[in-house]
């Protein structure tokens, strides 16, 4: 079985769960560096263990980041986009003198949007299937 496919288990539930993340900077402007980008993983790394998350692949250019993310279900997707956005807006500007031209009057790093989608597991047709395919009780 592939590393993503590994079977979590919770106190009362078993789940793969992988969601493709895009966090796009403020007005797409390019503002990242490669060491940027560096500090931005460990950054997200961090921010990702304190939500019990993997984040399982970070890469990004120079004015948006991607993530892919193993977590369980009692996270909610939203409220780790806000942490991994808001954490790592706020050291990078602390520790990156030099990205604070680019945060221009709103003190943000990222656009207000994302882009979050499910990953891995069988197509939705397979799964449709599978579900038309069990027996009904008569």
């Amino acid at each position: 079985m592939a590393e993503y496919q590994k079977i979590r288990a919770g106190r009362h539930c078993a789940f793969v769960m992988h969601a493709h993340l895009v966090f796009v900077t403020k007005f797409r402007h390019k503002v990242f560096a490669d060491r940027h980008l560096k500090r931005m993983e460990e950054i997200m790394r961090d921010v990702c263990a304190d939500f019990e998350t993997e984040l399982v692949e970070f890469n990004g250019e120079s004015n948006h980041a991607h993530l892919l993310v193993n977590f369980p279900p009692k996270v909610a997707v939203s409220k780790l986009v806000n942490s991994l956005k808001g954490v790592s807006s706020r050291r990078m500007r602390q520790e990156s003198p030099d990205l604070v031209q680019h945060y221009y009057r709103s003190n943000k790093l990222w656009s207000g949007s994302y882009f979050a989608g499910s990953v891995g597991g069988a197509p939705i047709s397979i799964v449709r299937q599978y579900i038309e395919q069990q027996n009904r009780p008569a």
